[in-house]
């Protein structure tokens, strides 16, 4: 019998339970097709002296993460067996490359979808949701390979280029459940005494100068 004290109520509130939470860091290299890429604001006179290639990634804005497969697996721990998950998640990116020329012009290509597949193991049976957000997401040229420029379709052919991309990921397995609590319910606060209206105000005087 839950003890209930003044001014408390029984509440029930849907939330998600969690399951099973794990970081997972994870580094990957992606190679760039030796494709041509266009890139908007290249005119006749654009070279690629001194020009320095970056880039940029975000989650695809579309299906950002896939579950492929989820296999039950047994694992000794403590002594027991335990029936767990592999998960295996396609991990899907929005990869832009940026080129600065010499005199500060950057030219920014079209958006590429860039695709990896990894596992995890989680506590995570069938008709629990899996949620997988980037704590840290961000890419680096780690070979910038050997670009050719063509000014006359404005586009860029990198051949060798490689990109590496970091995430930090913070993966959950939940489930929506009901829940029963005893609770206070809450008040208002009181309202700011903002509307009152300061009082006469005159300017500083300069005592160290005048009077003396």
């Amino acid at each position: 019998m839950k003890q209930k004290f003044p001014d408390q109520e029984l509440i029930c509130i849907n939330v998600d339970k969690v399951y099973d939470w794990v970081m997972k860091e994870s580094t990957f290299d992606y190679f760039l097709p030796a494709a041509p890429l266009t890139f908007a604001g290249i005119t006749s006179a654009t070279n690629m002296i001194d020009a320095v290639v970056s880039c940029e990634v975000t989650p695809a804005a579309t299906n950002p993460f896939v579950i492929l497969r989820r296999e039950n697996r047994s694992f000794m721990i403590d002594g027991r067996s335990v029936c767990l998950q592999q998960l295996t998640i396609q991990k899907n990116f929005s990869l832009v490359l940026l080129v600065t020329l010499a005199d500060g012009t950057v030219l920014r290509g079209p958006a590429q979808t860039v695709s990896r597949s990894e596992q995890v193991t989680l506590c995570a049976p069938e008709g629990t949701d899996i949620m997988v957000e980037y704590t840290d997401l961000d890419c680096i040229i780690s070979s910038p390979g050997v670009p050719a420029l063509n000014a006359a379709t404005q586009q860029i052919t990198f051949t060798g280029l490689v990109i590496t991309i970091t995430t930090c990921q913070s993966i959950q397995s939940t489930y929506p459940v009901t829940v029963e609590f005893l609770a206070d319910y809450c008040e208002p606060r009181a309202d700011l005494a903002i509307g009152a209206c300061p009082p006469p105000a005159k300017p500083a005087q300069c005592h160290a100068v005048y009077p003396e």
